[in-house]
């Protein structure tokens, strides 16, 4: 009989022990409920917060960009020539754009555009990832050359453009006295009355301001590489060029994707500089996209015309940000 009762309660106290485990577990999924529709709720309030805090910028963003936006593509399909009243300001449709596609001084200015950022976007990208490199590695001075290299950077472009429009002054400018001085080529040119020459100085002027933004923004790429990935690759036997392209170049690719998107908008968009040193001369051989869009709004008053011009410029710049962004975007396979 005591081995009877033994057994009882033996098979009691399982019983108990099994209840009191399902009771814990209840407890404890309702408290893991609990604690997601918490943290469900405070993720909700964090995102609520953010959109609140972001707010004012997108708004000012919009109030700045949008309405802007906006208006040109209000006047691109209407009739807003303000040196000619009589004309009114009806809805033209698609006059304006049809009038622009079918000028050849467009298609002109495009390739000129074309070439411009090309040539300009292709330099600086060499010689400011040549720049990155060098101030990627550790040398004596290190800080002080990577402050001084943005001295260009950081010059007005007007004023950066009037400098090289003084050094290439055919009697008193530097480049021609060192030219005559080292008995090259090319002391007596008169540079902005040659279409090519201009386009020398163009782009020269150019570079020099901004191949410090392309160094910095790929210098800052550099610093996310990992040291250990070239010390593992210098193990394997790697040269310098085959880590370069094996190794730098595509981890790069971020930096190289905003750098390339920046300064190419940029190049496509150009006005001061060609204002500056040539306005668009000799003749119209150096007008830009954004110096025939200066002259519609505010040489030829034609508010219409200015703003298909103005759209046009918008949607080329998309179109090259979504080329960059499908060539040098993160792969398909890594996204998944």
């Amino acid at each position: 009989m005591r081995h009877s009762s033994r057994q009882h309660d033996g098979a009691g106290q399982a019983l108990a022990d099994r209840r009191a485990a399902a009771q814990g577990a209840e407890s404890g999924a309702a408290g893991a409920r609990r604690t997601t529709r918490s943290s469900g709720a405070r993720r909700r309030g964090d995102q609520r917060l953010g959109y609140l805090l972001v707010a004012p910028a997108v708004i000012a963003l919009l109030a700045i960009t949008g309405y802007p936006l906006l208006y040109n593509l209000w006047n691109s399909f209407h009739t807003m020539q303000l040196a000619d009243p009589a004309a009114g300001h009806g809805f033209s449709g698609f006059t304006n754009y049809t009038e622009l596609f079918s000028e050849p001084g467009f298609t002109a200015d495009l390739w000129h555009t074309l070439l411009f950022t090309i040539v300009s976007v292709a330099a600086e990208l060499v010689v400011g990832l040549a720049l990155a490199v060098v101030l990627n590695k550790s040398f004596t001075g290190r800080g002080l050359v990577r402050a001084a290299i943005l001295v260009p950077w950081a010059v007005p472009t007007v004023v950066s453009a009037m400098l090289w429009k003084t050094m290439v002054d055919p009697q008193a400018g530097l480049i021609n006295y060192l030219l005559r001085t080292l008995h090259l080529p090319g002391a007596g040119i008169t540079w902005s009355a040659n279409a090519w020459a201009s386009w020398v100085v163009v782009i020269c002027s150019d570079a020099w301001k901004t191949i410090p933004l392309m160094a910095i923004i790929l210098l800052a790429g550099l610093q996310l590489i990992p040291g250990e990935v070239y010390e593992a690759a210098q193990v394997d036997g790697a040269s310098g060029w085959r880590t370069f392209r094996k190794i730098t170049l595509p981890l790069l690719r971020p930096a190289l994707m905003v750098a390339l998107i920046f300064r190419t908008i940029g190049a496509f968009l150009v006005f001061d500089v060609i204002y500056i040193l040539t306005g668009g001369g000799p003749g119209s051989s150096t007008e830009t996209l954004g110096y025939l869009n200066w002259k519609a709004f505010l040489v030829d008053s034609d508010f219409g015309y200015g703003g298909a011009i103005s759209i046009a410029l918008v949607v080329l710049s998309l179109l090259i940000a979504l080329v960059f962004t499908r060539l040098l975007g993160q792969p398909r396979e890594e996204r998944h």
